[in-house]
C-alpha cells in the first residue's frame, strides 16, 4: 500500500468511529503505517470528521516529526509513533474516548473476561494501562509496557480511554470497537448482578478457534 492509498483508507476508517459512536467532537485518531514501516498516516488536529479528506492526512516519522502534509498532525501523535516504534509487528493504532470504555478507563478496572465474544478477541481481559499526561511518550510507553506479551489489542489507559493496536489500520479500528461493544454489555451484566467468569482453558480453546479457524480462509 503506497502512501496516497494509505492516506485514502486512514481517512476512511475515521468515518467508523463515528458510525459506531466511538468519538465526540474532534476527539480520537486513526493511524496507519505506511510500507516499509519509517512513517505512518495520522489524523490532523482538531479538524471536524465531516471535514476529514485523504489530503487532509498527514504523514510522520517514527519520531512524531512531520514529513508531509498541510496541518500540525493530531496531539495524540508521540503516542503512535513511540508504539510503532516499539512493536513493530503493529501496522494501525486507534484511540477513542468511548463512552463505556472510558468509564472502566476512569475507574482503573480492567473488563473481565465474561463473554466469549471477549474471549475470541481478546484472549482474555482488557488491561489497563497507567495514567500519563498527552503530549510526550509516556501514554505510549504506557501502551507498550500493558500491550507487548498480552493477547489483547486493546488498552484502557487509566483515566482516559481506548487505545488500540492491529497488524493494519483497520484492525486497530475493529479491536476499537469491539472494547466499546463488550465494555457496554459487561457494565450492563454488573447492574444484573455478577457476571460469571469463563474458565481460562475455555478461553484459550475460543481464542484460538476464532484466531485460526474462523472467517473465510484463502484455499492452499
Amino acid at each position: 500500500m503506497m502512501l496516497p492509498e494509505l492516506r485514502e483508507t486512514v481517512s476512511r476508517l475515521h468515518a467508523e468511529l463515528v458510525r459506531y459512536n466511538l468519538v465526540a467532537w474532534t476527539a480520537g485518531n486513526v493511524s496507519g503505517r505506511a510500507p516499509g514501516g519509517e512513517l505512518f498516516v495520522i489524523k490532523p488536529s482538531g479538524v471536524s470528521y465531516d471535514e476529514l479528506t485523504p489530503e487532509s492526512m498527514v504523514v510522520c516519522d517514527l519520531d512524531g516529526n512531520l514529513v508531509e502534509g498541510d496541518y500540525a498532525p493530531s496531539s495524540d501523535t508521540a503516542a503512535h509513533a513511540y508504539t510503532y516504534r516499539s512493536m513493530p509487528e503493529v501496522n494501525g493504532v486507534v484511540h477513542t474516548h468511548s463512552t463505556y470504555a472510558s468509564a472502566w478507563a476512569a475507574r482503573g478496572e480492567p473488563i473481565p473476561c465474561v463473554l466469549t465474544a471477549m474471549a475470541d478477541e481478546f484472549g482474555g481481559e482488557i488491561p489497563v494501562g497507567p495514567f500519563a499526561l498527552i503530549g510526550g511518550d509516556d501514554i505510549g510507553k504506557g501502551i507498550v509496557a500493558t500491550l507487548s506479551g498480552h493477547r489483547s489489542p486493546a488498552v484502557l489507559m487509566q483515566n482516559h480511554g481506548v487505545f488500540s493496536i492491529g497488524d493494519s489500520a483497520k484492525a486497530a479500528v475493529k479491536a476499537a470497537v469491539m472494547c466499546e461493544d463488550v465494555a457496554r454489555t459487561v457494565h450492563v451484566a454488573r447492574q444484573l448482578g455478577e457476571p460469571l467468569p469463563i474458565p481460562q482453558a475455555d478461553i484459550d480453546r475460543l481464542y484460538d478457534r476464532y484466531q485460526n479457524v474462523y472467517g473465510q480462509r484463502s484455499p492452499l
